[in-house]
Formats: C-alpha cells, sequence, structure tokens
C-alpha cells in the first residue's frame, strides 16, 4: 500500500487592499490547504507576508466560515444565533429566489431599483472589485461609484502629473532623503520598509509626516506633526520657503511645469509663520524641511491615502505633487513622487468592468452615501429594493453606519450578500452566498504599490458549497437569461482576457510565463534606471506637471466630469493647488466644538486589513480590543486613566473602546484604528458610527479625518 502523502505547491497572489500585493506559495498535502508562505523569489515579498497574512491557511480553514448558501427566518440584524435565524437552501433554490424577486422589482420599479455594492475585499481581476460590473450594467441597475479610497488623491495625481506610475517603488534605495506622507508604512505597506532601510544604511534622511506618532514616525529620523487636515498648509509653506530661501530648480520648472507664476503668487501668504498657526508645525522646522529637501536629492516622497481624508486633502495632494518638480526630484533615479503604480498595468479595465453597457441616463450611488440611498434620504426615484454586496462590508467600513443599519432593516428591501463569514453587513442580508477564498480560485492580480502583475492558482476546492465570486455572476446571468460571451469564459479566460497581451509594458510573455513564475514585473524600466520624467515627459496636456489648471473639466471625460466639481458648492476645482481647512475643528466649527472639541482620525489598523480578520480571535490579541489614544491632556481633563472604558460620540453616533493615555497624541486629538466589527465591540458601534459621509472637495473621497468628537469615561 502507497502511504505517501501527495504534496504540490501553487503560486499564490495576496487578494486584500494592500499595496504589497504579495506573492506566496500555496502548500497543499492531499488535496487539503496545509501553508502558506511568501515567495522568497519575488524582488517585493522577498519570503515575508506581513501579521495578517502569515497564516492565512488557517484564515481559510477558520470554523466560522460560512459552508452553504442561507435564508434569513429571523429578524434582520439579528447574528446566526445557533442557526435560528438563517435556514440553509441549496445554490439552485438561492439564485432561484434572487431571480424572482429581481424580475418582480424590475416589473414594478424597473432595474435601477437593483443596486450592486463593492470594493476591494478582493483585488483580483476575476473574482474582485469589479467582477460584478458586466453582470450588473448588462442588467441595468443602479451604477455604484466607488470612492472609499484615492479617489481625490488619483484625481489630484492625474490632474498634475497624468496617469504615470512615479517613483519606483525598489528605486527608493537610490534615494538620499525619504518622505512618507500620511502613511504607516510598517502597518500597511510593510514590504516597502525594507527599501527604505536599506536607502538609510546608504545615508538616506526618513521623514514621517503625519498626525500621530504611528509605528513609522516612532522609526522615522524625524517625525513633523500637522493638526489633522493640515497638510494643504504645510505643503505650501514648504513651496513657499523653497521659492524664498532660493531653492527652487528653475531650469527644470521652465521646461517642464505650467503655472508656476501663478503658483508662486499663490504660496505667497503662506508664510512659515502662517503655517505654524495653521498646522501647528514649528516655523523653523518648515524651512528646514525646505532646504532639506531641496538640497538632498534624490528625494522620493511616498504619499499615503489617508492624505485625502479631509475637506481639502485633494488640494493637499496637488501641492504635494508639485514638490519634486519645483525641486528638480524627477531628475534622479528614486526621485520623485511614488502615488499609485496601477497607472502602469496594462489591463484592459474596460472589457473587465464593460462600462459600454451602462445605459444613457443610468444613475449613479456613492458608495459612501448608502446609508441616504437607503434610508430615503437620497430622495430615489424608484427606491432602491434590492441590495447586492460583495467584496467589501459597509457596516464596518463605509461612513454614518447608523444609518446603514436603519436602512437595511427595511423590511422591503431584498438583501444579497456574498461573504466568507456572517459579517456585520451579513447579519442584515436575506439571502448569503458562501464564497471562495484565495486558494480556491484563479485569478490576476493588479497592485497599488508596486510594479508587479501578480498571478493566483486555484490551489484546492472550496470546501462546502463555497463558489468563487466570479461563478456567482455565471448562475445568475444564466437565471437572468444573459448569454453574453464574457458569461461562458472560465476563470483562466478571464485572466488571459483581461490583459492587453500585445502592450509593449508586457514584454511579450503570455499566460504560461505566470504559471512558470508566478508573476510579471510590467516593462517599465528598472529600478536602477527608471527616469520616467527626467526630461519632462508627463502624460498630461501640455506633457508637463500642471500646477496651474484653466479648467479640470478638460481634463476628463464627460461622464465624469461632476467628479471633478466642487459639489458641496457647486463650484468648479481651483485652479492652484491651495490649503482648504477641514470642515469640522474648533478653528472652523467653534460652535460644534464646544459640544465635541476633539478632532478624530481612524487609521488602519495593525492586525486587521480594513474590517478582514476582526473575527480571528489571535488577530484581535495582536491588535488589542477596539482602544482610542488619546493625550495625557485631555484624559486629565476628562478624568480618563490608562485603561479606563471610554464612549466616544458626536451627533452622528457612538461607539467605546479602552482608553491608551499617550504622547503619541497631541492635545486635541485622538486616535482610533477602524476595522472592529460593530458587533464583537463593547458596545454596538465602530469607529465609522461617527464619520460624516461628507466628500472632499474632488474626487468624491471621503472624510473620515475631519470628524469632531468628545470622548467620555464609561461607568
Amino acid at each position: 500500500m502507497d502511504d505517501q502523502v501527495k504534496q504540490e505547491t501553487y503560486f499564490g497572489a495576496c487578494p486584500h487592499d494592500c499595496p504589497d500585493t504579495c506573492s506566496m506559495h500555496y502548500e497543499v498535502e492531499d488535496g487539503k490547504l496545509v501553508n502558506v508562505r511568501g515567495n522568497k523569489d519575488h524582488p517585493i515579498t522577498r519570503g515575508t507576508l506581513c501579521v495578517k497574512l502569515k497564516d492565512f491557511h488557517d484564515h481559510h480553514a477558520n470554523p466560522e466560515r460560512l459552508m452553504y448558501p442561507l435564508r434569513r427566518v429571523g429578524p434582520k440584524g439579528s447574528g446566526p444565533n445557533g442557526g435560528n435565524n438563517f435556514e440553509r437552501i441549496t445554490w439552485d433554490e438561492a439564485i432561484s429566489e434572487i431571480g424572482q424577486r429581481w424580475r418582480a422589482i424590475i416589473d414594478e420599479h424597473g432595474a435601477q431599483a437593483i443596486m450592486p455594492y463593492s470594493y476591494l475585499g478582493n483585488m483580483g481581476l476575476v473574482q474582485g472589485i469589479n467582477s460584478g460590473d458586466p453582470f450588473f450594467n448588462r442588467l441595468g441597475s443602479t451604477v455604484n461609484e466607488k470612492t472609499f479610497c484615492t479617489s481625490g488623491s488619483s484625481s489630484a495625481w492625474l490632474l498634475t502629473n497624468g496617469p504615470t506610475g512615479g517613483v519606483d517603488p525598489e528605486s527608493f534605495v537610490h534615494a538620499k532623503y525619504i518622505v512618507i506622507w500620511a502613511c504607516n508604512t510598517i502597518s500597511t505597506n510593510l514590504h516597502h520598509w525594507p527599501f527604505v532601510l536599506e536607502a538609510r544604511k546608504r545615508g538616506a534622511k526618513v521623514v514621517v509626516i503625519d498626525a500621530f506618532r504611528s509605528r513609522t514616525a516612532k522609526g522615522a529620523d524625524w517625525h513633523i506633526c500637522p493638526r489633522p487636515g493640515t497638510d494643504g498648509a504645510l505643503a505650501m509653506g514648504i513651496i513657499n520657503s523653497m521659492i524664498e530661501q532660493g531653492l527652487v530648480d528653475q531650469e527644470y520648472v521652465d521646461n517642464y511645469t505650467v503655472g508656476f507664476p501663478e503658483l508662486k503668487e499663490r504660496a505667497r501668504e503662506f508664510t512659515p509663520e502662517y503655517v505654524q498657526a495653521i498646522t501647528g508645525v514649528k516655523a523653523a522646522d518648515i524651512m528646514k524641511f525646505a532646504r532639506e529637501y531641496a538640497t538632498s536629492q534624490p528625494a522620493a516622497i511616498r504619499i499615503g491615502v489617508a492624505i485625502e481624508r479631509s475637506a481639502g486633502g485633494a488640494q493637499a495632494s496637488r501641492a504635494i505633487y508639485c514638490l519634486p518638480a519645483l525641486a528638480g526630484a524627477w531628475r534622479h533615479v528614486g526621485g520623485g513622487v511614488l502615488q499609485l503604480p496601477l497607472w502602469e498595468f496594462p489591463v484592459d479595465w474596460a472589457k473587465a468592468a464593460r462600462p459600454d453597457w451602462i445605459k444613457p441616463g443610468t444613475r449613479v450611488v456613492n458608495n459612501l452615501r448608502l446609508g441616504q440611498a437607503l434610508t430615503g434620504e437620497m430622495h430615489l426615484d424608484p427606491p432602491i429594493k434590492s441590495l447586492f454586496v460583495f467584496c467589501t462590508n459597509p457596516v464596518s467600513q463605509a461612513p454614518e453606519t447608523n444609518k446603514i443599519c436603519a436602512g437595511l432593516q427595511r423590511e422591503d428591501l431584498f438583501t444579497v450578500v456574498a461573504e466568507h463569514f456572517i459579517t456585520d453587513t451579513a447579519k442584515y442580508a436575506d439571502i448569503i452566498l458562501p464564497a471562495a477564498m484565495a486558494a480556491e480560485a484563479e485569478d490576476m492580480m493588479w497592485s497599488w504599490g508596486h510594479f508587479y502583475l501578480t498571478y493566483n492558482q486555484k490551489a484546492v476546492e472550496p470546501p462546502g458549497e463555497c463558489k468563487p465570486t466570479s461563478e456567482m455572476w455565471r448562475l445568475l446571468a444564466k437565471e437572468m437569461e444573459f448569454d453574453d460571451p464574457i458569461f461562458q469564459m472560465t476563470d483562466s479566460e478571464l485572466c488571459e482576457a483581461y490583459l492587453l497581451w500585445d502592450d509593449p509594458r508586457m514584454g511579450g510573455i503570455d499566460m504560461e510565463h505566470f504559471r512558470t513564475h508566478g508573476y510579471f514585473r510590467v516593462n517599465v524600466g528598472t529600478a536602477d534606471n527608471r527616469l520616467p520624467h527626467a526630461e519632462g515627459n508627463f502624460p498630461t496636456p501640455s506633457g508637463k506637471v500642471e500646477m496651474l489648471l484653466n479648467d479640470a473639466r478638460n481634463f476628463v471625460a464627460p461622464p465624469f466630469r461632476a467628479m471633478y466639481e466642487g459639489e458641496q458648492d457647486g463650484d468648479l476645482l481651483d485652479p492652484l493647488p491651495g490649503y482648504v481647512p477641514n470642515r469640522e475643528s474648533p478653528q472652523t466649527s467653534p460652535e460644534l466644538a464646544r459640544q465635541y472639541p476633539l478632532n478624530i482620525i481612524s487609521p488602519k489598523s495593525h492586525a486587521f486589513l480594513n474590517s478582514c480578520y476582526a473575527n480571528e480571535p489571535h488577530k484581535v490579541r495582536i491588535q488589542g480590543e477596539q482602544y482610542v489614544l488619546i493625550s495625557p491632556l485631555d484624559a486629565n481633563a476628562r478624568n480618563i486613566r490608562e485603561g479606563d472604558p471610554v464612549r466616544v460620540a458626536n451627533a452622528r453616533g457612538n461607539f467605546e473602546g479602552v482608553a491608551r493615555v499617550t504622547d503619541d497624541v497631541n492635545p486635541g486629538i485622538v486616535v482610533a484604528t477602524l476595522g472592529y466589527w460593530r458587533s464583537r465591540n463593547r458596545s454596538d458601534g465602530s469607529v465609522n458610527s461617527i464619520s460624516s459621509d461628507a466628500w472632499s472637495g474632488i474626487g468624491r473621497a471621503p472624510t473620515y479625518s475631519d470628524n469632531l468628537v468628545e470622548v467620555t469615561r464609561v461607568n
């Protein structure tokens, strides 16, 4: 008898909303996933995984995983309760019921009464955020506009520099001055940190600009700590100081930028003393930073997505994006800004999402305004009668979650959720569909943190009756009698169909390369020679850095022009970068601040990936229960001591946590990381219970860091 265990290894790609997009190996024994480890050959992963992923195989085997389709039989919002609130049904029953309910809704209200809702719970081209777009666009449903993250900073980037990948993250080893701005690299971009450390070993200085002393700030040579939402003033102050100290690379500016004279005039008022009063950063430090940054070339800036999360976040981004041109940093390998390398990926996004199937006049509902859409506050006609949620958990991640919960409790709302677990959102579902995890489905991953396409092989069969998200669209398309070719394609065929193989950036490879190596670096130059903008060549209308815009609408296609309008006041965006104050702060909202005097910021958690893993007890032990960082001054004023239970509240809602009294935050500021499930917190609330659904002025970006609260001790 042959008792030898069959061992196999497959290529994996982390599907999570993280810039690292790690290449992994799935280790399988007799058809069971027994280990997941980093791919040592990958230039970014280098054989390591973060704290979230290092036991990814155990996550697949979590005993709480959904295994079968479920139908609600108890009240909405209630948990499993031993299975009494949901009953097991077959896939045929689930798909048939969805089809019947949707056809009835379409007959009475039209297809726009149905709304999909997704985000980057999975980044894959086949299984992820946009995988349902072809189906729902074909159905004629309401379009879900997805601006949870980077829409403001990306809009600013495209308007200023165009769709360029910027400085190579691997080229940071050549930098002499590294600025990490609004990014907690060690917790949220871990695999970039070794490149920063290598640069430091070679003599580089590392500066972190962040509103609290994060893990990364503690590891830097210099932490600059502006007040939340004042980054725009700081950036304009740096521009002013560079000009006044004669530190501008005038030759580069004259040849490769548009609008410098106007920017110079705009920056005139942002003297170091004026900026100190706004930001809290000392005038001497502003001048010192400007001098060091301009004279320490190559200088590289890594900007984080958190930069956009206030009323002036996108405008701040535009100002920051001007800095490398002013300093001539783009002349050098390792000089410039790293925003999102995703602009370089040769992906056929139109084929993946099929926007051409959107019928003229179809309405758009932004994912940050889900609460308004479901409660009737948005006055939609027809109202949303059915919601299909996949690859996201809005009850944790979206703003104004109390409003979302109220909407999800509507008895006339038919909600379907595709999930791995009964999350806080799935608790409100009428039908829950069990989704496959990464090792159980084939996919192709792009990245928003490096230049590698990464292939994910199917390593094992999904457990129970779980199915890949892609299979759900095939089943629903059949139910709705859609016979378009895309709904007949296998996952392998979709992986190939979504890449532009003839694009020079694909280097002439084919799919066999991915099956053999697991990844491919797109052909945009090597880390040692990438100089995309040494002589301009920016993909903007002028071919230069656009510091001045005559009319932002001219830069984008007509269907998307509204995104670039200041919809809060109906005006077009400012033609120049600048500073826009917070909507909620003691300085701008003194009456509100009398009741809610503290600014709150809600960065990502170290041990969770958004809301993923917040139901894993060992990850919670690493992360700790929901905590609130508060300064000793503010704690003493409220009779709060270390470890005390506290309540954070404003008019939108509240949540509870434990106090951590620390000098890591300045007076007037509290910090509570996001991702915790409200059902597992001390009270039925999480940090987004207090978040506003107001947009930033550009790109409909969120304003998670533009909220006032009060913190009180809970007896």
